[in-house]
């Protein structure tokens, strides 16, 4: 009976042991956050809609999403609904859900932001938002980028690791013709890239016919697929590379 009794104080020992070692197991798990997504915002401009498939930036998205069915987060937004975008990062990033970025989290962070017209000041808006939530940003890209009221859509926060910017200098309507970095050793600024249509006009026909009209030049900037190439491209370039299995049932 004596030997009985001191196994019995060794078994509550080590079962003791084992509980310990698996709640640390748990809250370890617990505390590791997964890294978020990449997370591509857009803005349209004026007073389109977040889905108006006629628009180049509704496109591009769409076409994001097609290709990247896992990993990258991609979202339009008005150009009203910044506050709305801004919201939806800091969820996005906040992997273990506790209503606080941790410096982690924060540094997980691959955002690309981008916007035409109006969508190209909030771009920029947006990327001082998340200045201010000490959120890195790795690329903003402006297209005919126009300056709403109180705020300055030609100087890139320090966040922005590159920025770049396309534009049109005609017409009623047009766009910044250069931004600049408000701390060049932390923001590369990849170019300011001028299209000029009066002498190349496009056709947007799919387009309203005042955008056209009162706006042809900005319109067709828009609808210009030489530059909304050169935004996917650039956008493509940091996100990761494709799921082989997910372009393998794309092309069956």
């Amino acid at each position: 009976m004596g030997h009985r009794r001191g196994l019995i104080p060794a078994c509550l020992l080590l079962g003791a042991t084992l509980l310990g070692s698996a709640a640390a197991q748990s809250n370890a798990q617990q505390t590791t956050s997964p890294n978020p997504p990449f997370i591509v915002i857009g803005f349209v401009g004026g007073f389109v809609r977040h889905d108006d498939t006629v628009h180049s930036g509704v496109q591009l998205a769409a076409r994001l999403r097609a290709d990247y069915p896992s990993g990258v987060y991609v979202e339009v937004f008005e150009n009203r609904r910044r506050e709305q975008a801004h919201e939806k990062i800091l969820q996005l990033l906040d992997a273990d859900h506790n209503g606080t970025l941790s410096d982690d989290e924060k540094r997980n962070a691959r955002i690309i932001i981008y916007g035409m017209s109006w969508g190209g000041s909030e771009t920029v808006e947006l990327a001082r938002e998340l200045d201010k939530d000490k959120v890195s940003v790795l690329l903003t890209i402006q297209v005919d980028s126009v300056s709403k009221n109180g705020q300055n859509d030609r100087l890139i926060p320090p966040n922005v690791a590159e920025a770049v910017n396309f534009y049109q200098a005609d017409g009623f309507l047009h766009g910044a013709t250069e931004i600049q970095a408000v701390d060049s050793s932390r923001t590369r600024i990849l170019g300011n890239y001028r299209s000029e249509y009066k002498s190349n006009p496009l056709e947007c026909n799919d387009y309203p016919w005042w955008d056209r009209f009162f706006v042809k030049q900005h319109t067709e900037i828009e609808c210009d697929t030489k530059v909304w190439g050169r935004v996917e491209a650039l956008m493509r370039a940091k996100l990761p590379a494709r799921d082989a299995a997910a372009l393998e049932s794309q092309t069956r």
